[in-house]
């Protein structure tokens, strides 16, 4: 089911039963499975494949080269950097069938996945958190954290403007975002936007 203002490129494959919502573009060599959900707003980059069993919130943008594969789910406003990797099986092997130990993977609200990073499956990922470019994440992230590095660490932490904030990793304190106004405060190893 496409709704009203879709684009579809011709090159591209949307199978029979799909949902997309409104103002949604799937561009170039795309590929959307027929189970799969997407949000209004949303880009499909060049060679996206979107699996049967996942679902994409409203104004996600997925980048050129990247497999959305099933038990993976992104929330609003999740951007996935060119050529990132999402996996469903910890153990995979070609000779044993695993299709029944998929493990289910959350990027929440805002999330940021950056070019060549990786996300192994059966974690989260927090709201506005910061997956940098290259990255292997192996377990949960906190929201707001600034992840990097093989394995994923964390160096940081992230305003929903997407610039650093600049509080140490732990311990307290109070940040004021210059572009929104928004309030950030750091207690102990979480960060919270206060709400106005």
């Amino acid at each position: 089911m496409t709704a009203p203002n879709v684009t579809i490129h011709t090159s591209a494959i949307v199978d029979d039963g799909a949902q997309i919502g409104e103002g949604s573009r799937v561009w170039h060599f795309a590929h959307v499975c027929s189970g799969a959900k997407i949000g209004q707003g949303v880009s499909l980059g060049q060679n996206v494949f979107v699996g049967n069993k996942v679902v994409i919130g409203d104004r996600c943008k997925v980048q050129n080269n990247v497999s959305v594969y099933d038990n993976v789910t992104l929330e609003e406003g999740v951007f996935c950097g060119p050529s990132m990797v999402f996996t469903n099986v910890y153990n995979p092997r070609s000779l044993i069938e695993r299709k029944s130990e998929y493990r289910d993977t959350l990027v929440k609200k805002g999330a940021t996945l950056g070019a060549n990073c990786t996300i192994v499956c059966g974690t989260t990922i927090g709201e506005f958190a910061f997956i940098g470019a290259g990255a292997v994440v192996n377990k949960d992230v906190k929201p707001y954290a600034l992840m990097v590095g093989v394995p994923v660490r964390q160096v940081g932490w992230m305003s929903e403007y997407g610039e650093q904030i600049p509080l140490p990793t732990q311990g307290e304190g109070t940040y004021t975002c210059p572009h929104t106004n928004q309030v950030y405060t750091l207690n102990h190893d979480q960060l919270k936007r206060q709400q106005p």
